[in-house]
């Protein structure tokens, strides 16, 4: 079955979080400190973590970072009041797979989890994905492309992350909205086009040729071979 951590002090945030869970058929585990849940790492394999940022013992960043350091890739959703935009970038940075606001709709927490169950079923158990020329260190967040280092943003590694798990595959602008945004609609014509557009121009800095290919009326894919 589905294991589920959920890392939260407040009991009653906990339980609505573990109600919803359970009913999407999963099985869950509570743990109220950052201590306690990284000794239930160290004893379980869990498919997803929801992890809140105010922890009484620990910052849930730096639990999260902890867990990145200790190579536990595990799909982390951080769960916070703290919404404002540098808070969100910082909890992404820290190595959280997805972030939410309090107060949340339960509903949400339950389909953000799933998305990010459907991101680590084909997780690369060493962390990196190597389809040549491109390589990518999806723990420490690192692009090589031609043995080159590229810096890219969050949005931007998402986006060529998931384009690298299905090699050669046309993705749906649907598609690219729910795993790299968590959004199950598309909130603006042109949000995909502006990201690959900077996504391209810092991979073709390398000056080499483009391995994003647009298909017309269908999507996107990493070219290959």
């Amino acid at each position: 079955m589905t294991q589920i951590m959920v890392v939260e002090d407040d009991a009653e945030v906990a339980q609505v979080i573990s109600d919803r869970l359970r009913a999407q058929g999963y099985d869950t585990l509570r743990a109220t400190t950052g201590r306690e849940a990284l000794a239930h790492t160290h004893t379980t394999r869990f498919d997803a973590i929801t992890l809140d940022r105010m922890l009484p013992d620990m910052d849930g960043m730096a639990l999260v970072a902890r867990l990145r350091a200790e190579g536990v890739t595990t799909p982390v959703l951080m769960i916070s009041s703290l919404g404002d935009v540098d808070q969100r970038i910082a909890g992404l940075r820290a190595g959280g797979d997805d972030y939410m606001v309090k107060p949340f709709a339960p509903d949400e927490v339950a389909m953000r989890v799933e998305v990010l169950l459907r991101r680590g079923r084909d997780y690369p158990a060493e962390g990196r994905i190597v389809i040549d020329p491109l390589e990518m260190d999806l723990i420490k967040r690192k692009v090589w492309l031609h043995g080159e280092p590229v810096a890219l943003l969050q949005k931007e590694f998402r986006l060529l992350e998931l384009l690298a798990r299905h090699p050669g595959q046309i993705l749906s602008r649907q598609m690219i909205f729910e795993q790299v945004w968590g959004y199950f609609f598309d909130p603006a014509d042109n949000l995909i086009n502006v990201h690959i557009g900077k996504l391209r121009r810092k991979l073709e800095q390398t000056g080499h040729p483009p391995i994003i290919e647009t298909v017309k009326g269908e999507g996107y894919r990493l070219v290959v071979g």
